[in-house]
């Protein structure tokens, strides 16, 4: 589908593109550092480990239903039972689906429950063997663009593993809550955000190759193949079994809108998946935060950088880690708050006042996803009263402010500023209040199940040529529980717009993937917004497929009349359309966001 994305790199023409005499300054060969090289020999044991696990796991199952059943199945068998081809004829990828179940030990007899678990099984297999087979080959030479595509798909295929992980344990039949027996660890509304996670995680991964050639792809793309078909297909066999589904927005298992406590006054202005201590960190004042590391540059806080404190906080933590990082500007080189870190919460002293900056781009060798200025992966992430900056400036094309993949991920009170590309909301589900976003191209990118309240996004002066787009959101299944929902904010001409604004037209956004979804609502919008509001990819491409829509929008901008046509788009009249995009049902807040403490609304009121 690169023939559709072109335009990621910007919307000028060639000079969008990679200068090649850059890239032949950088092409001498690198190896990957010691460290590199440890977590290469980590993840490879890791995965090895995972496929004996899965195995075992396989067969215990196959085990216990041939003991209960009188039949055994015949040793050679490639016609597909009833369960296997009703299962598969609900998949987008039906013969890829049969092929792989016949291929896994005892799937022929299985019920459809055991498929569920066996599909799941056999996936997490396979991306558990590419991560091995993967990890093995970084002993090749690579220029520093290739390194940084493979490193991307090792750190990616790490998180896929984990995301696969937690739903076969959450799918798995022994999790059923009987005595001496494991609970499941995720609900259906987790399992379908980490199998979208999974899925997601592997696009990001081959688009990191896209612009590449030699050896190093061609193994890799061999180590990959039908992995992002495998997930797909576990989507649709997960998916079919919670039917209650509204244009991909699975609504099974409503949680409640959020409930006044009457011992907490405060109790209706928070979600309930963040905790009374995390509501009170959110909201009281720094000076009266307890925090377990203070990071400051004149050394008089317990380490100088933000890299040494992301270092030293505990791994897998199950209580709020709070590193306070006092006014100044942090310029650290591809700040990271990796997987293994959770539940760390970032506390600045306000925006502008302390920022982290950086300035790569795709124009120093490397990938979109590997330029980011500060990125998150970490389960429970929180920024609050802080800057995230990516200063590479426009002509620098993909330039990331701030990453974000971290599941049940909040950004509070922060500014995000950059050009094209600035904030990447990759993965898993977020929430973002009261920031303020800048930028031009494609400026809040990415899939996750996300929503921004009360915030203030502000498109910027473009170069020559552009046109500024809001987003560029990529679901590639219509299973994946992924899309932008801007709910109540003000969308705005920054000052070195304003002046110039009929001469570079801003657009909502433009479908970067097949099954595009971004929602506005209750929003104000300016008059720099075109009267046609959305703007194409690449000619019809995704029009009929992607999911976009407006609710009760207001401002000289927020009139619909002129609006595109496209088969897609809508004008949202009924409020029971407009609700599966609020916190409370796109991405379940009332279940995780109270904790964090963080002020929202579930549904539609304003």
């Amino acid at each position: 589908m690169k023939t559709q994305e072109y335009g990621r790199l910007g919307q000028s023409g060639p000079s969008g593109h990679y200068d090649q005499s850059q890239l032949a300054t950088s092409a001498s060969s690198s190896a990957p550092p010691p460290s590199h090289k440890k977590k290469i020999i980590f993840l490879s044991l890791l995965s090895l480990v995972l496929i004996v696990a899965s195995a075992v796991s396989a067969t215990l199952l196959i085990g216990l239903r041939t003991r209960s059943s009188s039949h055994s199945a015949p040793l050679v068998a490639r016609k597909p039972s009833r369960a296997i081809s009703k299962a598969c004829e609900k998949t987008r990828y039906p013969s890829l689906c049969v092929n792989s179940l016949l291929d896994f030990p005892g799937s022929v007899t299985a019920d459809e429950r055991d498929l569920v678990h066996i599909s799941f099984n056999m996936t997490l297999q396979h991306f558990s063997r590419a991560l091995y087979l993967s990890s093995a080959i970084s002993y090749i030479q690579m220029d520093p663009h290739v390194r940084a595509a493979y490193e991307d798909c090792l750190e990616l295929l790490d998180d896929s593993v984990d995301a696969l992980s937690r739903s076969l344990s959450s799918v798995s039949p022994s999790s059923d809550g009987a005595i001496g027996r494991p609970q499941p660890i995720g609900s259906s509304e987790d399992v379908v955000t980490w199998l979208s996670a999974a899925l997601t995680n592997h696009d990001t991964c081959s688009e990191g190759f896209a612009e590449l050639s030699g050896d190093v792809k061609d193994q890799m793309s061999a180590k990959l193949k039908d992995l992002s078909e495998l997930v797909s297909n576990c989507l649709s066999i997960f998916s079919a079994t919670n039917s209650d589904d509204f244009a991909g927005v699975p609504i099974q298992n409503k949680r409640r809108l959020l409930e006044t406590e009457e011992s907490d006054q405060n109790a209706d202005e928070f979600p309930r998946w963040l905790g009374r201590k995390e509501r009170k960190l959110l909201t009281m004042p720094v000076s009266a935060i307890q925090a377990d590391i203070i990071v400051s540059h004149d050394g008089n806080g317990t380490y100088k950088t933000i890299s040494e404190a992301v270092k030293k906080a505990p791994e897998y933590s199950n209580r709020r880690i709070i590193i306070y990082v006092r006014a100044g500007r942090y310029e650290e080189n591809n700040l990271k708050v990796g997987r293994k870190k959770h539940n760390l919460m970032f506390i600045g002293d306000g925006k502008g006042k302390t920022v982290i900056s950086g300035g790569k781009s795709v124009f120093d060798n490397m990938t979109t996803f590997h330029t980011a200025s500060f990125a998150a992966t970490g389960a429970g992430f929180i920024a609050r009263d802080m800057t995230f900056q990516n200063w590479a400036g426009p002509a620098k094309h993909q330039a990331v402010a701030l990453r974000v993949g971290a599941d049940h991920a909040v950004v509070y009170r922060c500014n995000i500023i950059g050009y094209q590309d600035t904030l990447y909301v990759h993965s898993n589900r977020q929430f973002f209040r009261e920031c303020d976003i800048y930028g031009t191209v494609d400026f809040i990118f990415g899939n996750a199940a996300v929503v921004f309240q009360n915030c203030s996004i502000y498109a910027r002066k473009p170069m020559t040529l552009q046109k500024n787009t809001i987003t560029a959101q990529n679901r590639k299944d219509p299973n994946q529980n992924t899309g932008i929902s801007i709910h109540a904010c003000r969308i705005m001409a920054a000052g070195d717009l304003a002046p110039v604004k009929t001469t570079f037209p801003t657009y909502l956004g433009r479908p970067w993937k097949l099954y595009s979804r971004v929602v506005v609502m209750l929003s104000n919008i300016g008059d720099h917004v075109h009267p046609r509001g959305w703007l194409e990819w690449n000619t019809t491409f995704a029009l009929d497929t992607l999911y976009y829509g407006e609710y009760m929008n207001y401002g000289p901008g927020g009139a619909v009349g002129q609006r595109v046509n496209w088969p897609g788009y809508r004008v949202i009249t009924s409020t029971t359309e407009a609700s599966k995009f609020t916190v409370a049902e796109f991405i379940y807040g009332s279940s995780w966001l109270p904790s964090t403490g963080v002020a929202f609304l579930a549904g539609l009121a304003v």
